[in-house]
């Protein structure tokens, strides 16, 4: 019988897969990448177009002697690193580092961990994907060059152990842009008046808000508040108008990358890193009762709200069946983000039908908590519209106007599944629904209120990761390590959920802004990232674009390394006195954290 080698990344998907294969499939795991640039040197070949010096990762010589022996037994490996561009990157190295013979080498891959796709994605076999790999050579060369480049020069001129990166530098820069923007503010008054009228057969009164006369009227002083109230002084009161109508509410996309970091987030109060961790954990598989070890979602690193035909139609008979048919949504294409690769379906439950309450007792509760927002999030995405009736009215006294409104959910639709904060099922005044133009007003109270403008908030993880896939920059991959990594820095501090810059970060983005602004350039980031994709396409060189970077890259540094001057940044002093001296120890920061 013929025997096959499966090669995946991680031993947790090992565990999975092998459950689906028979037993002339051995199924082994590279445990991440086997090659890499060296840690000592940058590791480029300047002078020799460009090329990259790969060496095997240390400590991966005896798995690597392991995969070569039953590589060489197999008449046939599967390379089943994952399905993006630094899984087909991994792909290729283990054709290197285990000498694999071409001809019996292919790459498969699969965008869920279950027995089908496992299975059909063997039926399927391809070559390795050069471009995608090239793309992936690219990202690691620029990276490396902006890391070994300008790294030094900030042990040099401000301390060791601070580091640049060509997508982390420019996050703390547009961290570093919102903290100047916060303190630059300068608050603006502005005031608002509420009326409260009564109605009959209501005890509570109707509150409606000015607006002004035909146009808006923006009040900027007490004065002018004053003023418009002396005008209102025994007016008589009428409504104007009544508008009554419905507004629809279409439901969510289901989850990308971003977008599941920024709900987990908001609703579960996971960080980026460990929203990314658990979602690993459910893609490469959970053992659930009943069934065994199985990936429960979909691939997590994903740019894309595309939906496999076979998931969408499996979704619509179960919301048919579950929440009735006029519960099933109608539209065509989703909504396709201009920065998208596109690669990926969305991130969704690889089977509809394991509804969280059924999954609740195998998973931990952070992984429940995850699933069961991917779970609603898909299911609602192919839902109906959430339907409103709306009604407004105009209030009139004198030549001033006051409005108020009311929403009522008339017809859930996809929030029979799936709400967040924003989904109120009613709002406003809900007595605006019964006036009339013929309804008597009796005014109660007039409320004037001050108020100021307030600046942007804070960065959090999440707004973070909105504005990074906003601008173009990073890919679905990299914004949880990017933010991992200036935390770990120290360029930035969280508190509560709020990123603040530290003076350390203000220091590490001063000279970088000054030094090295293409670098911190968010639109020269943005335009390399989709010299990447065109790479991946197939439509440009990898080396040309290294070769049209580094040369520019390399006269900054230059330039700095002469003219900067060193920055002294004082250690943080402690209230710890030294038990030798007397005098307070300060906080030093080491590998592993904080220490005094």
């Amino acid at each position: 019988m013929a025997k096959n080698l499966v090669i995946v990344e991680s031993p947790a998907k090992v565990k999975t897969i092998k459950k689906f294969l028979g037993s002339n499939y051995e199924v082994a795991a590279s445990m991440g990448h086997v090659r890499d640039l060296p840690r000592s040197q940058m590791g480029i070949d300047v002078e020799h177009d460009f090329e990259p010096k790969y060496i095997t990762i240390r400590g991966k010589g005896e798995l690597l002697a392991k995969l070569r022996k039953s590589a060489k037994a197999a008449d046939r490996v599967f390379l089943a690193t994952d399905p993006d561009r630094e899984g087909e990157a991994i792909s290729w190295h283990l054709v290197t580092a285990l000498k694999l013979d071409e001809k019996k080498m292919r790459r498969i891959t699969f965008n869920e961990i279950t027995k089908n796709a496992v299975k059909t994605s063997l039926k399927n076999p391809r070559e390795i994907d050069m471009n995608l790999v090239d793309a992936q050579q690219a990202r690691r060369v620029l990276d490396r060059m902006v890391g070994y480049q300008i790294s030094p020069l900030l042990w040099a001129k401000v301390k060791r152990g601070l580091s640049a990166g060509r997508v982390q530098s420019v996050a703390l820069r547009i961290i570093a842009d919102r903290e100047k923007e916060i303190e630059a503010f300068v608050p603006s008054e502005y005031w608002t008046i509420d009326a409260d009228f009564s109605i009959p057969d209501t005890k509570k009164p109707l509150t409606a808000h000015f607006y002004g006369t035909d146009k808006k009227m923006n009040l900027a002083s007490e004065e002018e508040v004053n003023a418009v109230l002396g005008e209102l002084e025994g007016v008589d009161w009428e409504i104007a108008e009544v508008k009554k109508g419905e507004r629809t509410r279409k439901p969510p996309l289901p989850f990308t990358t971003s977008t599941l970091q920024q709900e987990a987030a908001k609703t579960l109060n996971f960080s980026t890193s460990k929203t990314m961790r658990i979602a690993q954990q459910l893609y490469e598989g959970v053992d659930i009762a009943g069934e065994g070890t199985v990936g429960v979602i979909t691939y997590l690193r994903t740019d894309s709200t595309r939906i496999a035909v076979e998931a969408d139609t499996a979704a619509r008979q179960y919301i048919g069946e579950v929440y009735g048919q006029e519960s099933i949504g109608s539209f065509g294409s989703e909504n396709v983000n201009r920065n998208s690769q596109d690669a990926h379906e969305a991130i969704r439950p690889t089977d509809i039908r394991r509804t969280p309450v059924k999954v609740k007792e195998s998973l931990t509760r952070d992984q429940f908590r995850l699933y069961q927002l991917i779970w609603k999030r898909f299911t609602a995405s192919r839902m109906a519209n959430a339907v409103y009736e709306t009604a407004s009215v105009k209030i009139r006294g004198g030549k001033y106007t006051f409005t108020a409104a009311s929403s009522r959910l008339r017809k859930a639709g996809f929030m029979d599944v799936y709400t967040t904060d924003e989904d109120e099922k009613t709002s406003g005044d809900k007595a605006v629904g019964s006036l009339t133009k013929e309804t008597p007003l009796t005014l109660r109270e007039m409320k004037p209120e001050q108020h100021f403008t307030q600046p942007s908030p804070h960065y959090t993880e999440a707004s973070l990761v909105r504005t990074l896939e906003e601008l173009g920059i990073g890919r679905p991959s990299t914004y949880a390590p990017t933010i991992s990594t200036i935390l770990a820095r120290r360029y930035i501090t969280k508190e509560q959920k709020n990123l603040y810059i530290t003076e350390l970060g203000e220091v590490v983005n001063d000279i970088m802004c000054r030094e090295f602004p293409q670098i911190v350039d968010v639109h020269f980031t943005a335009n390399l990232e989709t010299l990447l994709d065109g790479v991946a396409d197939g439509k440009v060189q990898w080396k040309t674009i290294v070769e049209n970077f580094y040369p520019d890259l390399q006269e900054a540094v230059n330039k700095a390394e002469a003219e900067l001057e060193k920055v002294k940044i004082e250690d943080e002093v402690s209230d710890v006195p030294c038990e030798n001296c007397g005098r307070m120890m300060v906080i030093k920061y080491g590998p592993h954290g904080k220490f005094l």
